[in-house]
């Protein structure tokens, strides 16, 4: 029997890729669902190759480009996520919800009940609302798996082992584009300069937070949330080369290190197949890397932002929307050129010191809208002042 596929953001990197990994096997699964923003040409295409039975498209310009365009008779066409029932009969095998932005937190979680699985590539939605999409979850009894390389690879080390035995888990940072230059020419450096990412293929925003390690600090609360352990057992390590994912100490004595090439293939395909038949198409080990790995701790007065991970409370809470929210504009408008580089270091820290913020880190999320309407605030605040 063919399992039953949904993909949400079929259309970005992660799609791309999970769609790259199905079209081995085609035969094997059937795609009930896919979803686009405003790429209608590159969903016509997926929708073709993959012979899909229903697609979502939010912008409402590129929902009418693609009707026009669409050949296809017995495509059902939906212009939001509010026709989930409509479209799903009964349970999926697999979806992934790959949405970038805190567009893909209510689909994400409303997505849940309707599949066995999920794996989820938002971090914007496990960083604002873990707790909300873990209670669906949990009353859905939907197995979930974290997608994003360092969380797959923690979530890869720890499997038949209790978290009570985990004495410290590292994250590694490659330390993005500045790494090597020195922090007083950063305002002097070109907007391309800083997003030319040097392992990685990514957009201009993630490159950004990339080069701050802002990247690096929203992964941390990501692994907090998801693996329910406290900040205090969890550290960042600078590591150029990115072969090394993720690392577990265990109070035992052991210790787990996590390496693969700096492809998202990997992790997506093991969250996609699991034990089946599963082999990856990779290079042999790198022995150069291996014995080259050169693994630091942060420098903290290069990378300030790190520092705000000693001000987030333990608890489920919305300062971690204030902290979201501020990042992606302060970034927003960097790369619009209304700020400077450094700017977006000294107001972002200067926002989570302000009394009108803090007082968030005592509120949990008890809904989306709350997240929702906090992320609009937090917005309007930042542009007012700046």
């Amino acid at each position: 029997m063919k399992k039953k596929i949904a993909i949400l953001g079929s259309t970005g990197s992660i799609g791309k890729t999970l769609l790259k990994i199905i079209s081995k096997n085609k035969n094997k699964f059937d795609i009930v669902l896919l979803s686009a923003n405003k790429n209608y040409k590159e969903l016509l295409k997926q929708t073709s190759k993959f012979k899909v039975k229903n697609v979502i498209i939010n912008d409402k310009f590129s929902y009418q480009k693609f009707l026009k365009k669409n050949k296809n008779p017995k495509l059902k066409i939906y212009k939001d996520f509010k026709n989930f029932k409509k479209v799903f009969e009964k349970k999926l095998d697999y979806a992934m919800s790959s949405i970038v932005g805190l567009d893909g937190l209510e689909p994400t979680i409303n997505i849940i009940k309707y599949t066995k699985i999920i794996a989820i590539a938002n971090k914007e939605s496990i960083i604002c609302a873990w707790n909300l999409i873990d209670k669906e979850l949990k009353k859905q009894k939907t197995k979930f798996i974290p997608v994003d390389s360092e969380h797959f690879s923690i979530w890869y080390a720890i499997k038949n082992n209790s978290i009570s035995n985990i004495d410290k888990i590292y994250l590694t940072a490659s330390g993005g584009s500045l790494l090597n230059i020195p922090k007083q020419k950063f305002n002097n450096l070109k907007i391309n300069q800083i997003v030319k990412h040097p392992n990685w293929q990514m957009g201009r925003k993630i490159s950004v937070d990339s080069s701050t390690l802002m990247n690096k600090v929203f992964e941390i609360i990501e692994a907090k949330k998801i693996f329910d352990i406290d900040y205090s057992k969890l550290e960042i390590l600078i590591h150029p080369k990115s072969y090394v994912h993720a690392i577990v100490k265990f109070k035992d004595g052991m210790i787990k290190m996590i390496v693969h090439d700096t492809t998202m293939e990997i992790p997506i395909q093991n969250s996609f197949y699991g034990h089946e038949l599963n082999k990856v198409s990779i290079s042999e080990i790198n022995l150069e890397k291996l014995n080259k790995l050169d693994l630091n701790y942060v420098n903290i007065k290069k990378f300030p932002l790190v520092k705000i991970l000693k001000t987030i409370p333990n608890v489920n809470s919305l300062f971690e929307t204030v902290l979201v929210s501020s990042n992606d504009e302060l970034v927003r408008l960097f790369l619009k050129k209304k700020i400077k580089y450094n700017q977006i270091i000294t107001i972002l820290t200067q926002l989570t010191k302000m009394k009108e913020f803090t007082k968030f880190k005592k509120i949990t999320p008890k809904s989306v809208s709350d997240v929702v309407k906090l992320n609009d605030y937090v917005r309007l605040k930042i542009n007012s002042l700046y």
